[in-house]
């Protein structure tokens, strides 16, 4: 059994002018200790398919339909309360921007004994000292100094480690880090990387890294799923989806990525942009901007397909045998 299983989600925003479907029918599964990075560019719905894991969808959005099992046992509808206890203690999360993660007016020797308080029955010097222990582990130094230092007294990059130890400091089995190197810079980004995959490697934390940047997936994810539009439209194993892609438009995503040691005059590129929710067109909604396209892909949507014998599954029409003659 998978440790977090994503079954059919669907994420609404009720307008006034209609509901807007910003996540439409996504699956998906995450082992324990397994990394699996799901990429796509801004206003895929990534970000969306995160914080409803973690029930932080800000309204209007809500979970329509689908489901979302942790060990098992669904945690879509339960209280506020029961999530509460939930995040933190089996979930933990990284952002973007660790100062929205961090309260200003608060030492971060106290969010992190306050946090692992919460969530773990140990006195205050214990709470203490395991919060000092966290922090050298994630590469603060002089620990015992800084735990009375407040979050506008670190780096960025410093900032984003007091982020992942708060984020670890009840020993969650899962972690939802969206993009959480975007705002460092590259030696940082490394640091960031080596750290997640040691998390993955010491307590066997399972990570759903959301991510633009293929480089970050590339160093640490083991699976990929590539989202376009509110969907996935192909998953599969990391060395397949970005060796091997099968999809058009992660064919797209990755010859538009410099190699190291190849010359080109210009980098591939996809033309067009990504569509509105309001103005997501019939069929596969990267038809109009795919160089593939057929008859079919403006009238039906394709659902994933294996492809390939690694468990690779791409959503698109050209590994649909009766679409070959469908000119």
């Amino acid at each position: 059994m998978a440790l977090l299983e994503i079954e059919g989600l669907r994420i609404e925003f009720p307008t006034r002018r209609g509901i807007l479907l910003a996540v439409d029918d996504v699956s998906l599964s995450i082992e324990e200790g397994e990394v699996l990075g799901l990429v796509g560019e801004s206003g895929a719905g990534k970000t969306l398919t995160g914080m409803a894991v973690i029930d932080l969808l800000e309204p209007p959005g809500r979970i329509a339909k689908g489901d979302i099992r942790l060990e098992g046992e669904s945690i879509v509808g339960l209280s506020a309360e029961a999530m509460r206890r939930i995040r933190g203690a089996k979930i933990g999360a990284i952002f973007q921007d660790p100062l929205t993660s961090l309260n200003p007016l608060y030492t971060i020797g106290k969010q992190l004994t306050e946090t692992i308080q919460t969530h773990m029955n140990l006195s205050t010097e214990d709470a203490r000292q395991r919060a000092i222990t966290l922090l050298k582990e994630v590469g603060i130094p002089a620990a015992d100094e800084r735990f009375n230092a407040y979050p506008h007294e670190f780096s960025g990059g410093m900032r984003q480690r007091v982020v992942i130890a708060l984020a670890i400091c009840c020993n969650p089995r899962l972690i939802i880090a969206d993009e959480p190197t975007t705002a460092l810079d590259v030696s940082v980004q490394a640091q960031i990387i080596n750290l997640l995959k040691k998390l993955c490697r010491d307590h066997g934390t399972a990570i759903l890294l959301i991510t633009h940047n293929m480089g970050v997936i590339a160093e640490t994810a083991d699976r990929v799923a590539v989202m376009y539009s509110g969907r996935i439209v192909e998953i599969g194993t990391l060395y397949e989806v970005v060796k091997l892609p099968r999809h058009p438009y992660t064919v797209g995503l990755m010859g538009s990525i410099p190699v190291i040691g190849e010359e080109k005059a210009e980098l591939s590129h996809i033309p067009g942009a990504m569509p509105r929710l309001q103005e997501i067109p019939s069929g596969c909604a990267f038809h109009p901007r795919c160089s593939k396209v057929f008859d079919r892909c403006r009238r039906e949507r394709p659902e994933l397909t294996a492809v390939g014998m690694q468990g690779v599954r791409a959503a698109c029409w050209l590994y649909d045998g009766k679409s070959s003659s469908d000119g």
